[in-house]
This record gives C-alpha cells, sequence and structure tokens, in this order.
C-alpha cells in the first residue's frame, strides 16, 4: 500500500489531535467511573472501524485485513500488558484519583517508543529479509514463555523494578509522598523526584519490553509500516479506559495468556513460512483473511473458557462452606 507524505502527516496530525482531546477531557485528576471508561472504550473501538472502513474504501480488502488483524492482536496484547499495571499501580500505591494521568502518559510514551522501534523494523526488514527468521523465532520462545508464567501465576506476584528504573532513583532523590500530578518538587534544597514522576517511568520503560514481543507480532501480520503504526496508535489510545473498565475482569481472564501465547506462537510460524518463501522455497503461506479468523476463533474461546473458570472458582468455596 503506498501511502504519501502528505497522508502520513495528515494522519499523524489526527492521531495527535485525538490524543490532546483526550487528554485535555481527563487532564483534572479523578476517580473514573465504568460509564465514563465505557463510552470512550466504545468511542475509540468506533474510530478505529471507521479507519478499518476507510482503509477498505481507499486501499480495498487486503489493508483492511491486515489493519484489523493487528488491531485485534496488538489489543490483546495490550489487555494481558495491564497485569502489569495493576502491579505497578499497587506497587506505587498511587491513588486512584490519579491512576488516569499516570496512565495516559504512559499511553504517549508508548506512542513515541513505538513509533520508533516501528521506523527500526521497516528499515531493517527492506535490508535484511532474513531478519523474518528472527523474529519467527522470538515470537515461538516468547510464546514458549507465556504458557511457562501462565503455568507458575507470575501475573500473581509483585511488580519487580528493572535495572534502569532502580539506577535512577539511586542517581536521584524520590519524595516520600505524592505531590499532586507534579513531577519534582524542592526537599531540603534538593530537587527530588515524586512517585508520580518514578511510576510514569516505571509504566514507559516496561511498555520497551512489551513492544519487544508487540512489534514483531504485527510485522507477522503486515509488512506495511503505514498499517503497522495505525493498528498500534489505535490498540493503545483506549488503553487508558479499558484499564478502568475491565480493572475488575482482569482476574477472571485466567487463560488470557494461554491464548496469546496460542496467537504469538501462530504469527512466528507464519513469519518463518514467509521468510522461506522469500528464500525460494516452496511453502504455504498463510493468508491474512485466514489469520485474523484464527486470533479472533483463539480470542473467544480463550475469553469463554476463561469466564467458565472463574465461576467455577467462586463457586467452589461456597460449596466447601455449605459442606462445612
Amino acid at each position: 500500500m503506498n501511502v504519501s507524505l502528505t497522508v502520513w502527516l495528515l494522519t499523524v496530525t489526527v492521531l495527535c489531535a485525538l490524543v490532546a482531546v483526550d487528554f485535555f477531557i481527563g487532564r483534572k485528576p479523578h476517580d473514573v467511573s465504568i460509564r465514563e471508561a465505557g463510552i470512550w472504550t466504545v468511542v475509540w473501538v468506533v474510530l478505529a472501524c471507521l479507519f478499518g472502513l476507510g482503509l477498505f474504501v481507499f486501499g480495498g480488502g487486503q489493508p483492511t485485513g491486515e489493519f484489523f488483524a493487528g488491531y485485534i492482536t496488538e489489543k490483546s496484547l495490550s489487555v494481558d500488558n495491564l497485569f502489569v499495571f495493576v502491579l505497578i499501580m499497587s506497587r506505587f500505591a498511587v491513588p486512584s484519583h490519579y491512576q488516569q494521568r499516570v496512565l495516559m502518559i504512559g499511553v504517549i510514551m508508548a506512542l513515541v517508543l513505538r513509533a520508533g522501534f516501528i521506523a527500526a523494523g521497516a528499515a531493517i526488514i527492506s535490508a535484511f529479509s532474513w531478519v523474518f527468521y528472527i523474529f519467527g523465532a522470538f515470537l515461538i520462545w516468547t510464546a514458549w514463555k507465556l504458557i511457562q508464567d501462565a503455568r507458575t501465576g507470575s501475573h500473581d506476584g509483585e511488580y519487580e523494578e528493572n535495572k534502569l528504573l532502580k539506577s535512577i532513583e539511586r542517581r536521584f532523590s524520590v519524595a516520600d509522598r505524592y505531590h499532586g500530578t507534579k513531577l519534582f518538587v524542592i526537599e531540603n534544597g534538593k530537587r527530588a523526584m515524586t512517585p508520580m514522576m518514578v511510576v510514569m517511568l516505571a509504566i514507559g520503560s516496561t511498555d520497551v519490553l512489551f513492544a519487544l514481543d508487540s512489534i514483531p507480532a504485527i510485522y507477522g501480520l503486515t509488512q506495511d509500516p503505514y498499517i503497522v503504526f495505525t493498528a498500534n496508535a489505535f490498540a493503545l489510545m483506549g488503553l487508558r479506559q479499558l484499564y478502568f473498565l475491565i480493572g475488575g475482569l482482569l482476574k477472571k481472564l485466567v487463560h488470557l495468556s494461554y491464548g496469546l501465547s496460542i496467537i504469538l506462537g501462530f504469527i512466528g510460524v507464519k513469519l518463518i513460512l514467509h521468510a522461506l518463501h522469500e528464500s525460494g522455497v516452496h511453502v504455504p503461506e498463510i493468508s491474512t483473511p485466514f489469520s485474523l479468523g484464527f486470533i479472533v476463533l483463539v480470542l473467544a474461546v480463550t475469553t469463554a473458557t476463561s469466564l467458565r473458570a472463574a465461576k467455577r472458582q467462586e463457586a467452589e468455596p461456597g460449596k466447601a462452606g455449605g459442606r462445612a
């Protein structure tokens, strides 16, 4: 899909305007209600669907299918990332009325970081086609790691600060309490970071790790940088509202990691088959419609089995109490 510089600039401008509107509407710290989160989640999903419809009108079915496959995959990975966000919020005891500001800044940081990753990925792919082997192998390894983490229940643990965050905390002094939404304050004549700044850095640095599997995953569905960027942008921009909307449901999605591992493994195999095909080896390639259908099916089955398992777990204590 050939996208002119004008279209790129117009797309980035519109996305920046949408982010600005979202930021100014929620700029005042407050507790986000389920109703507010639900309305904005629907708004972002509708905007993504309208963008996909525009792709169909001006680009045809192929880029539209690639966009929706990428959007659904990135959205699903983002939901899994919310588990870590919950742990970060708990670890730093972020007051509920400040959480929406933390997530908003985190999303902006994620968009900037992923734009850099996408540009780098596009340059690497155009220069070295064999990189698909690396991407494919990495996704298969990530899928296996997700299964192992799901079996050990890693989401139930506590957030462990990464080395970058620990080094920053050692280098700069950190205030002992929150000072509204301020990022820096003066304490004892010295400039100190507030816990708000620390938690924002935690969210941003963690998203770098998230991008290591999400960017190769979407490049396994499309090699068009424009579709990769827009799918990531629309998936991330609704993440803040989704956090508040399904925060209570996250614990019920007990099989989500298994579903995501299947999807990542599937895309990894798809990448390797594509690399073999590019090398002249006659192997079947997986079409975009099949990929989209497979991803939707896996997520639907995973959600259904998760809710059934969670309902069964909730019923067991009641049965035990009745027998007692």
